[in-house]
């Protein structure tokens, strides 16, 4: 058994590089759609798809993401900064190819069973792994888009969000109060597709099982987590050599 400090920046870059070898994500790649839909989490993402194709050039993290969280004083009113100018569109993939400057919009309605849908979220409920999307848009947004395909068409949909994201309340109880008539700021609406977080990522890629012990730090620490990880001797050594890869990554900037 051993321990590890991960960074949220940490935590996107491992996030990333399991979803580019994830069995579903590379099946949907070669033979049918993929669709990384703008966040923050997917930008390291859609870095690590594009690489593993050689078409990386051309995509930058700096303007993929269609709203932010930033501290006061660096926001809208709501505390996100909304503008859309420079949005490059989602990054979606058919056959192999990326299909540049297309949107989940372009797509959603032909997308059928074996395509994927990568879509981030605000909220996780961890215990239950679950998660949840604020909501600004007055049609649901991409949010919708992606359930659409999900539940009319079988679409498969995961979640990439980072464990700084986790929340003690009930997801559905949370979407009842926000969603209310006469409340303001943002909605919430609870999503059914797969939670994929740093433990997913870390079991995906070396075989070992993590578990939280511990959260919290200062000068770039802050909403770092404490993993315990227990494997195979040679599971351990692939775990330390991929936290070690990932363990300097900066934080994200604009």
């Amino acid at each position: 058994m051993s321990q590890f400090l991960l960074t949220p920046a940490a935590g996107k870059r491992l996030i990333g590089l399991a979803l580019s070898v994830h069995p579903a994500v590379r099946a949907s790649i070669h033979s049918g759609t993929l669709v990384i839909v703008a966040g923050t989490t997917n930008g390291y993402v859609a870095e690590e798809v594009l690489k593993s194709l050689g078409q990386e050039y051309g995509f930058s993290r700096k303007r993929f993401f269609r709203g932010l969280v930033l501290p006061p004083g660096k926001t809208t009113a709501e505390g996100r900064l909304s503008d859309e100018s420079g949005f490059p569109g989602d990054v979606v993939i058919v056959k192999g190819i990326w299909q540049k400057g297309m949107s989940i919009f372009d797509v959603a309605d032909g997308l059928k069973e074996g395509d994927v849908i990568l879509k981030g979220t605000n909220a996780l409920d961890l215990a239950h792994r679950q998660a949840a999307v604020l909501i600004g848009h007055p049609q649901g947004g991409t949010s919708i888009a992606a359930l659409q395909a999900l539940v009319g068409r079988r679409v498969r949909l995961i979640l990439p969000v980072g464990l700084e994201k986790r929340i003690p309340g009930d997801l559905m109880s949370l979407a009842l109060h926000l969603n209310l008539p006469g409340q303001n700021g943002f909605r919430l609406l609870p999503i059914p597709g797969e939670v994929f977080t740093e433990i997913d990522a870390i079991r995906l890629m070396t075989g070992v099982e993590a578990e939280i012990i511990a959260a919290g730090g200062i000068g770039g620490a802050e909403g770092a987590v404490w993993l315990t990880v227990e494997g195979s001797g040679e599971e351990m050594d692939r775990t330390e050599e991929l936290l070690q890869r990932v363990s300097t990554e900066r934080e994200f900037s604009l």
